[in-house]
């Protein structure tokens, strides 16, 4: 009996066993709803190539999700507003007054409110390196 007594004089008063909390050893992996960049990559729109390269057939002069580019000479527009060389040739950007076809559904969306106004655009174009020599001197006399 004493030294039981004893025991209990040198263990605390509260229960040892109570107090233990076991955390779990694994943790389930959880989604976060504030990720570092919201949007994934980026698309890397915009100008491939500048004023006065030279390109081959097929080459993207440059990417857009709004007509802010349009086809010149010798250069095709894709479906998803891509322009791109259809010759071999030198690139030349110019600036010119567009006459937009307002029937069309991407022209209504975008250009909507400036239907009275001019508008200017960057025009792509690829002139061919070798150009053709069909051209005949006629004197008029």
């Amino acid at each position: 009996m004493i030294i039981l007594n004893n025991l209990k004089n040198l263990l605390p008063t509260s229960n040892t066993i109570t107090n233990c909390i076991r955390n779990a050893s694994k943790k389930t992996s959880g989604s976060t709803k504030n990720p570092k960049n919201p949007h994934g990559r980026p698309k890397h729109r915009g100008w491939k190539r500048q004023d006065g390269s030279t390109v081959t057939y097929g080459t993207i002069l440059a990417t857009q999700t709004k007509p802010r580019f349009f086809p010149g000479l010798n250069v095709g527009f894709g479906r998803n507003g891509t322009v791109y060389a259809m010759t071999n040739g030198k690139v030349y950007v110019t600036c010119e007054k567009v006459d937009l076809n307002w029937d069309h559904g991407w022209i209504q969306r975008f250009f909507s409110g400036r239907s009275g106004q001019t508008i200017y655009k960057k025009y792509f174009n690829v002139i061919p390196e070798n150009q053709h020599t069909r051209f005949r001197l006629v004197d008029e006399n």
